[in-house]
């Protein structure tokens, strides 16, 4: 099998080519003159021919050379198209659920990747839990989305790359009028003898349910049994008013009229809401979505974990080394 030709070595080439000088050429590529003499001179050796007649005067192109420039110009505009007509593809992200929050984590990271990289088109989707979506991802028919990544199998977990974003303190919400409405914290021994909805029915969230059973179970709680799940706000509240019980959320998670959502507390339960795509996977918007997640969670120190917080021990396997506070379950 022929060894690969790196580009960067045909376009220091054909600069020289065009110029016939290395000090100018180099100074259009933006590198240093000695670094193109020595990508010439890999080209030279990969191609085992002399492209150049150097001299302390002049450059000029042997006969090697001249039969290689049109080619090399040409492979040059192929590879730019190709790169060119990646980037300007849509970037297909899902925000799980098409609501509006105080604080929801991927909305704001699109948001801010959308800020720092105004060509880029990056299009939402909504697939309604990481489990949904997993499955649009491996099908090629989304690119990005967020989600609880120790939630899924493990088959399904080797597909794909994941990106700690965000450890998210968990909250219940409950209709107006509950026994456990009054505002404030909520003990999560306080939720005995008020089973808990960790949306059991839904198979787009799987890997909530998954979280949401958990934490029943390390505090002597109990669970709803699965329901048909309600889409949307506006079905989200008749939901909670038809069947009045606490909903597993999150402190930033969606409005919902009628109802009042409550951050646990005594210990403070997590989850860890993941970045997650394909593998190989180049994309501007790719780029600009995890630097946006980085940028966040620099600031407001999403993936510090405080002392004595609940987190499954799957998802404190994927925080970053030296983010975990000690004192975490």
């Amino acid at each position: 099998m022929p060894p690969d030709l790196h580009p960067r070595l045909l376009r220091g080439f054909v600069a020289v080519a065009e110029t016939l000088h290395f000090g100018r050429a180099a100074a259009g590529l933006y590198v240093a003159q000695q670094a193109l003499s020595r990508d010439v001179q890999a080209l030279e050796r990969q191609l085992g021919e002399l492209l150049f007649h150097r001299t302390s005067r002049s450059v000029r192109l042997t006969p090697a050379g001249e039969s290689l420039l049109p080619r090399a110009r040409r492979l040059l505009a192929l590879h730019d198209e190709i790169l060119t007509s990646v980037h300007r593809r849509v970037l297909l992200v899902d925000l799980n659920s098409d609501v509006e929050g105080d604080d929801l984590t991927p909305a704001r990271v699109l948001d801010a990747a959308r800020t720092a990289a105004p060509d880029t088109e990056l299009l939402a989707r909504f697939h309604g839990g990481l489990a949904a979506a997993a499955e649009e991802l491996a099908a090629h028919r989304l690119d990005v989305a967020f989600g609880r990544f120790a939630g899924l199998p493990a088959r399904t977990r080797e597909r794909l790359v994941h990106v700690p974003v965000r450890l998210e303190p968990l909250a219940v919400v409950v209709p107006d009028g509950h026994p456990l409405a009054a505002p404030g914290p909520l003990p999560v021994a306080a939720l005995a003898g008020h089973p808990l909805d960790v949306l059991a029915g839904n198979p787009a969230t799987t890997e909530w349910t998954d979280l949401g059973l958990r934490l029943v179970r390390d505090h002597g709680l109990s669970a709803t049994p699965g329901r048909t799940p309600p889409v949307g706000v506006p079905e989200f509240a008749r939901y909670l008013g038809r069947h009045r019980v606490p909903v597993l959320t999150t402190t930033g998670g969606p409005r919902i009229p009628g109802a009042v959502t409550r951050p646990l507390v005594d210990p403070l339960p997590l989850a860890l809401l993941g970045l997650v795509h394909r593998p190989g996977l180049r994309h501007p918007g790719l780029a600009a979505l995890r630097a946006a997640a980085a940028r966040l969670g620099r600031r407001e120190g999403w993936l510090v974990r405080p002392p004595g917080s609940w987190l499954p021990a799957e998802d404190a396997a994927l925080v970053p080394a030296g983010r975990a506070s000690a004192g975490g379950r």
